[in-house]
């Protein structure tokens, strides 16, 4: 184990670390590919918004249901290894998504990719702990943190640019090619772990179930959960808003873009923030309050076309400050681990949960404004899932608990 130890921690630099985030922004750019593209593919593949919902978030379904699984397949061939076959399944399900001539086929393959994103964000956290410097940590957890909000920026305008100039599908096969880049990068920079291997499974099997049998765990998947729910259903459907609200797709995908870009300068920021110091609980509570205030500000008024930049600022304030939930979830996930258990595991276990938010979520916006006829009762998901991760962060972080301790030990 000390062997171990040293080797990992001879493995540290700020190079390491950066090539993790990047690989993570390149997997998450499968996901923020769609929303641009959106009526697009409405109008190529006679796609209903309801459909649209669904494949926002069929992408989750991999993250949904193998989480854990994703924790043991890492135990079993390392956590390098894992990320770079989650990159390989994003090119393959990219490529062959291009090809679709209806719903049935893309849907399939965002499934595809739903499993390399699910590979990617699990091992993600994990080597970022292994590869940065230890002075350095809480940073770079927090750039990690951030994947997502830089991927929506570059993901939601990018398609919105290209698909001015190029078929989507031939946008699919440029990310497809793109996503092996850091595939590449990952095996010069990365130096090879030593996983358990298949002698190693029973003991590999015993830390997950130790990990999965943790009430805590469980509870902060639900603190995840409860922000993504509401981020990816509203910012997921931004640029189908501004495209309703008469914008153009560029413009429209420029303002979507910028709010999911502020949700990466919000994990950045979070990550600072808690290497000075700043208390975990405060965080994750002001999150959650200012995400279903925002929320309502932007969705309960119908604001005039001249006072279009109040809503913008009121969706980006609800992008910004929420991301303060995945950058605090982020970096005290592997410290939830029980003794004896498994940090992939916790972390698996809790993109499990948060990837059932992803999924839901926007099905859930999609069902209401169909059922009411208005974006505006979006707000009421925000409210609803503000007030329960309140309430599930007061219960994780109550006088004594392990997170508690971990706090003040800082």
């Amino acid at each position: 184990m000390a062997e171990t130890k040293e080797s990992l921690g001879s493995q540290r630099s700020d190079v390491a670390w950066v090539v993790i985030v990047f690989s993570g922004v390149m997997a998450a750019l499968h996901i923020w590919k769609l929303p641009s593209a959106i009526p697009v593919l409405q109008n190529e593949l006679g796609i209903s918004l309801l459909m649209s919902g669904v494949l926002l978030g069929v992408v989750q379904v991999a993250g949904m249901v193998s989480g854990l699984a994703m924790s043991l397949v890492a135990e079993l061939i390392s956590q390098r290894h894992t990320m770079i076959l989650g990159l390989l399944l994003l090119s393959v399900g990219s490529a062959a998504g291009s090809l679709s001539q209806d719903a049935t086929l893309l849907l399939i393959t965002r499934i595809i990719e739903g499993a390399g994103v699910i590979m990617a964000s699990v091992m993600g956290p994990g080597l970022v702990r292994a590869h940065a410097p230890l002075h350095r940590m809480n940073v770079a957890v927090g750039w990690w943190a951030a994947f997502m909000g830089i991927a929506t920026f570059l993901g939601v305008l990018g398609t919105a640019i290209a698909l001015q100039y190029i078929t989507w599908q031939t946008w699919w096969l440029f990310l497809a090619a793109a996503t092996l880049i850091p595939v590449v990068l990952i095996l010069k920079v990365i130096a090879p772990d030593h996983p358990a291997g298949s002698a190693g499974a029973k003991a590999a099997l015993t830390r997950i179930i130790a990990t999965a049998s943790s009430g805590r765990v469980w509870l902060s998947g639900l603190i995840f959960g409860c922000y993504t729910v509401q981020w990816m259903a509203i910012v997921g459907f931004l640029p189908s808003i501004y495209r309703e609200d008469g914008l153009s797709p560029v413009m429209g995908g420029l303002f979507a873009a910028v709010v999911g870009g502020l949700n990466g300068i919000g994990a950045i920021c979070t990550g600072n923030l808690l290497q000075k110091g700043f208390s975990a609980k405060k965080l994750l509570l002001a999150a959650f309050l200012i995400m279903a205030t925002t929320s309502v500000m932007t969705f309960a008024i119908d604001y005039p076309p001249q006072l279009m930049l109040l809503q913008v600022l009121s969706v980006g304030s609800f992008s910004l400050c929420g991301a303060m939930v995945p950058a605090t979830m982020t970096r005290i996930a592997v410290d939830l681990a029980p003794e004896g258990g498994s940090a992939p595991a916790a972390m698996g276990l809790m993109q499990q949960i948060f990837n059932i938010g992803n999924f839901t979520g926007p099905m859930l916006v999609a069902w209401l404004v169909v059922v009411t006829g208005s974006w505006s009762s979006s707000w009421w998901v925000s409210a609803f899932f503000g007030a329960l991760g309140i309430g599930a962060t007061l219960v994780l972080m109550r006088k004594g608990s392990p997170l508690h301790q971990i706090q003040h030990a800082r």
